[in-house]
């Protein structure tokens, strides 16, 4: 039975897998960089695959490992007081206690776990370096025949290691992060800062004839173990094991004990493949899809249900001797917002349920903050938190924005949405939503027309006075309109008909969104005047969908947005600048340009493991930005742009292909998810679509945007089907199937 474990642990064969040989990555040597390395992962435990000098390097992560220290003199500042000092002009006093710390200080901050190193001279030649994304297996082959294999199990802690054909006795070492090296070295927050300014205690390495454990202590009594253990088997095979625990002592089951119950490899290869099977595209560019299921396999090593949410960098924290850009925590100014959106349409709402998990974990931390800063009931999130829900400031117009639990309550609104599911509705979202609208509602002032004490825009005119504005931003409005909407619509479902009544009322007490000849402005009397990396004044356009191309003012709004953002260019874009907009000109129903703005992604963007480097990596093609810190939101970001082609619901209506390239004939998803949880398949032939499939998962009113100009249809009787301004309506059983075909076909 010993002779079996190593074929059953790294037989790549999968009976399921939508991504071809061709999504996945290959090359003929190992990455020299951390951010090209081979990317595994399950949302708890990752790791990067590359060459260090001579060495195979596996820097190892947990997503949990912070330094969860409160941040210096944050508790100090009250929203009242910083409001005078806007207003008086003095803001230097406000920048000393809400920003400086931030930079300052090295924590409260996301820490780095360990390395695997093997001895490249006691190996061979690498001549082919390959990832399965179907299965997320990495084998590195040599020109003398050995196979290095990866994997980390999906479900389990534990990630794994194997080395074929080896005549050597490989040793692995574990090379630990230089928590004890002084702390001096860089302090700049976007390279990251020295693990040495931490001040931990020096970590201890026990090691054995067949294992190596890391016992590393942190911040306030808390520690982390890293634990490698390996076997050596018949055939020159020796098999490894690895993990990293967090609080708690780490175990390894022994591979003999494995071996007398082998289900280790087979269930990892069921998880995904019911992920691949959740969900496919097929589009004719080939550069965008290939993207596509990069981005999407590493949605599924970042995210799971009870896993800790898509921070900067998740679990694969910068492995370069520093700790991480911008420390890898929570930014709620678009980071994790943008990181969940492909799993709503891409049907992993079992995945995006981690992120809503989470902040219902941190509710409570998160209305003592509400407390203490606004000194006001309800719940609002800080911008910039740790992993406990903790503020951490810097640059606090968007770090402690009084909106930023209006993004985050529509997450609850969306995973309601797509599932239907009541409970989740009753339990969750709506006391979410409802305690979020209640700190809205008393932070606006009671009048004819609400207004904000402060409002900003992320990050427009960066970290100073004139980042504050005295008059609604847009992207404020936009957040507190589409609560107080999303409230009204929640109340309406569960037939509270006076709550409903309400926040009806409060909605109609908001002003217009302020737009000009440009389209949405910044703010009253400040148009979009410089080229921008957010995109967050065009909120409404998406992603909440306030704004509508059906609309002929609407229309018109949008279309001089987009014009306008043409005029002022890409030169302060980076990554996620791109992705976004592809999304937003998907929402005007203009195809082509969504397509140009995630090819420029793909193309100048990313590294050539398909991560999301910020900056211009071909010198600045499209953006004075040429950096490259990795973070995750633009690749996610990106698979949303795909989604947005192919398929949206956010009216009150579904439609199929709404912004395609006009030279896009070919293209075909199945099973994505839309409001209403309905799952949708569609395909086009030679320039006409000739099938769209409906399954209703829950039941209900069915509204559709039929793209055929004849039709025929099964699973529904003619009769049931009403045509209300060109819109398919028609109501739905739980499991029912629809199918329409072009009547030509």
């Amino acid at each position: 039975m010993i002779r079996l474990f190593p074929l059953l642990i790294f037989v790549s064969v999968s009976t399921f897998a939508q991504p071809i040989a061709k999504h996945n990555l290959v090359f003929d040597s190992l990455a020299k960089r951390w951010d090209e390395g081979i990317p595994l992962g399950n949302g708890w435990l990752g790791a990067l695959i590359w060459q260090k000098d001579n060495k195979i390097r596996m820097s190892l992560d947990r997503g949990d490992l912070w330094d969860d220290r409160p941040m210096p003199e944050i508790d100090k500042l009250k929203f009242k007081w910083v409001v005078e000092k806007v207003k008086m002009n003095q803001y230097d006093s406000v920048q000393k206690i809400g920003d400086e710390p931030y930079e300052k200080y090295p924590a409260p901050t996301k820490i780095p776990g360990a390395a695997i190193e093997f001895d490249l001279d006691k190996i061979g030649k690498v001549k082919r370096v390959s990832l399965d994304i179907s299965n997320g297996l990495s084998v590195v082959e040599f020109e003398n025949g050995v196979k290095f294999n990866n994997y980390i199990h999906a479900t389990r802690r534990v990630g794994y290691f194997g080395f074929e054909n080896i005549n050597e006795d490989i040793i692995p070492e574990l090379i630990i992060p230089n928590y004890n090296k002084g702390n001096n070295g860089k302090t700049d927050i976007v390279s990251g800062q020295s693990p040495g300014r931490l001040g931990y205690e020096k970590g201890t390495v026990k090691k054995g004839i067949d294992y190596i454990l890391y016992h590393q202590p942190t911040w306030k009594n808390n520690y982390y173990e890293v634990l490698v253990k390996w076997y050596h088997f018949p055939g020159k095979k020796i098999i490894g094991e690895w993990t990293i625990t967090n609080n708690e002592p780490a175990t390894l089951p022994a591979i003999n004990a494995v071996v007398k119950e082998p289900t280790g490899w087979p269930s990892h290869i069921d998880w995904w493949n019911d992920y691949w099977k959740r969900s496919s595209v097929s589009i004719p560019d080939s550069i965008l899809e290939r993207q596509y299921y990069l981005d999407m396999y590493k949605f599924g090593c970042v995210a799971r249900s009870d896993t800790p949410p898509i921070s900067l960098q998740a679990i694969w924290t910068a492995d370069d001797g520093r700790l991480p850009p911008w420390k890898g925590d929570f930014h709620h100014d678009l980071n994790t917002e943008l990181s969940y959106w492909p799993g709503y349409s891409g049907n992993h709402l079992d995945l995006t349920e981690g992120f809503t998990n989470w902040l219902w974990k941190v509710k409570e931390e998160n209305k003592r903050w509400t407390k203490q800063y606004f000194e006001i009931d309800g719940l609002n999130v800080p911008g910039v938190t740790t992993i406990s829900g903790k503020p951490m400031g810097g640059w606090i117009q968007y770090a402690m924005s009084p909106t930023t639990s209006a993004w985050l309550a529509q997450h609850f609104y969306l995973q309601w949405i797509y599932s239907m599911n009541k409970n989740f509705l009753v339990e969750k979202a709506f006391p979410y939503i409802n305690d979020v609208c209640m700190f809205l509602d008393h932070v606006t002032s009671d009048s004819a027309i609400r207004k904000l004490p402060l409002s900003s825009t992320p990050e427009y005119n960066n970290n100073n006075i004139k980042a504050w504005f005295l008059n609604w931003t847009n992207y404020d409005l936009a957040l507190v309109k589409n609560a107080f909407e999303t409230l009204w619509a929640v109340n309406v479902n569960l037939k509270r008909e006076n709550e409903a009544r309400y926040w009806l009322l409060q909605w109609s007490a908001l002003p217009q969104f302020n737009s000009n000849e440009t389209g949405l402005t910044i703010a009253v009397n400040q148009d979009l005047d410089y080229s921008h990396r957010h995109q967050n004044h065009l909120h409404a356009i998406h992603p909440l969908g306030l704004l509508n191309m059906e609309d002929s003012i609407e229309r018109m709004i949008i279309e001089n947005s987009l014009s306008h953002i043409e005029k002022m260019g890409t030169r302060k874009w980076v990554g996620y600048s791109f992705a976004w907009i592809a999304s937003i000109y998907a929402r005007a129903q203009n195809g082509d340009s969504a397509a140009i703005n995630l090819k420029r992604f793909a193309t100048n963007f990313v590294s050539s493991n398909s991560f999301h480097l910020n900056g211009d990596q071909k010198g600045g093609e499209y953006s004075d930005f040429t950096y490259r810190p990795f973070t995750l939101e633009g690749n996610f970001a990106f698979a949303q742009g795909i989604h947005e082609m192919l398929l949206q619901s956010h009216k009150d209506f579904i439609e199929v292909f709404p912004a395609l390239p006009k030279e896009w004939n070919n293209v075909s998803f199945r099973t994505l998810r839309t409001e209403g949880a309905f799952l949708i398949s569609a395909k086009k032939e030679n320039g006409v679509v000739m099938e769209v499939k409906i399954r209703s998962e829950v039941g209900g009113v069915l509204r559709i945007k039929l793209p055929f100009k004849t039709w025929i249809n099964t699973g529904i009787d003619r009769s049931e089907i009403k045509i209300v301004n060109g819109i398919a309506e028609m109501k739905t059983k739980k499991g029912q199937t629809i199918t329409f075909k072009d009547a030509f076909e």
